[in-house]
């Protein structure tokens, strides 16, 4: 017991062991009370309940921020609700590409939940080892800030260029790669993602992945790609490791659960990727800013990055309703009268 006091006192990335472990402790119980109590057996997700859940995990990760403004401070607490609010929203994008990798991999929704689930664990894991490589690059070359800053501002600029493409999932370089090299099933195999079966070519039982596993690493690789954007984007607000790693994992998690609302209506949203763009050219030309202006007030961070995804989403659900509006308009018109 002597020995624990001070472990959970030690310094790790700038901040006690104990509040480490703390953060890890409530993402196991929301992670163990998901898997273990709501979702033991697969079954179809409606939306309300997909709401719901959302609701549960976004009140969680508010709570903590405000946990983290009362202990850490205010300007802690700004920075954390600016990080989740970034990546909460850079990852709404990432909504739509899942549901491609879904779609052509024809994952029943019953399955779905499983394949977020386990990736959600695989997002932890990558998030922390990318934060923490950050974090010792940013503490020691300052100037990387800069180069951040940069790659910030030309990811958005080719984000509202290529704001309507559509990923070719079928021409995935990553997954050819692993049909060249794996035994894939042609076919789901219930909800596992390994079965053994007897290989037509050689008549011996070998192991095979299922497409089910085909789409979870597909989703992992998608979320590595978002985070080279979205990680870079925190960093600009902050350089805590904990700030940027709490408020990305609690954002992931409240993602994850609220895909099932968004993947049914996500073709509403077609318009908030031009205010993601905006949002990376703001946050990246912040750093510069800095060399003129002085720091800018975490606030303003804030209230600029809520402004303007906001402001996107109330654009798309206008624009969308009008679009509706006019091809209803125009079916009436073409049919043949009555």
């Amino acid at each position: 017991m002597d020995a624990l006091v001070p472990f959970l006192l030690t310094d790790f990335l700038g901040k006690p062991a104990w509040i480490w472990l703390a953060f890890i402790g409530i993402v196991v119980a929301l992670l163990a009370f998901d898997l273990g109590v709501l979702h033991k057996d697969d079954r179809e997700i409606g939306v309300r309940e997909s709401l719901v859940l959302s609701a549960g995990y976004i009140s969680a990760a508010l709570l903590f921020g405000a946990w983290v403004w009362w202990y850490l401070g205010a300007q802690s607490g700004m920075d954390y609700y600016t990080g989740f609010l970034i990546e909460k929203s850079l990852s709404m994008d990432n909504v739509f590409v899942i549901a491609l990798i879904f779609t052509f991999f024809a994952i029943p929704r019953q399955y779905q939940h499983r394949v977020l689930f386990w990736g959600i664990l695989g997002v932890i894991v990558l998030r922390a080892i990318m934060i923490a490589l950050g974090a010792s690059l940013v503490s020691q070359f300052s100037w990387l800030l800069y180069l951040f800053g940069i790659f910030l501002v030309f990811t958005g600029i080719k984000m509202w260029v290529i704001a309507d493409h559509v990923p070719d999932i079928a021409s995935n370089p990553l997954l050819k790669l692993l049909k060249r090299h794996m035994r894939v099933t042609d076919g789901l195999r219930g909800n596992a993602f390994w079965v053994r079966e007897t290989d037509a070519g050689s008549g011996r039982i070998e192991r095979f992945a299922t497409p089910l596993f085909l789409a979870l690493v597909l989703i992992e690789f998608v979320d590595l790609v978002f985070a080279v954007d979205s990680v870079p984007a925190i960093f600009a607000i902050t350089n805590d490791p904990f700030i940027v790693y709490t408020s990305n994992i609690f954002a992931i998690l409240g993602l994850r659960a609220l895909y099932f609302a968004l993947a049914a209506m996500i073709h509403r949203f077609k318009y908030l990727k031009y205010a993601l763009a905006l949002v990376l050219v703001f946050i990246g030309s912040k750093i510069f800013l800095v060399g003129l202006i002085g720091k800018i007030p975490p606030v303003i961070s804030l209230t600029v990055t809520f402004v303007l995804i906001a402001g996107g989403i109330v654009v798309s659900l206008w624009k969308t309703s009008a679009e509706a509006m006019h091809r209803e308009q125009a079916e009436e018109a073409s049919s043949p009268s009555q």
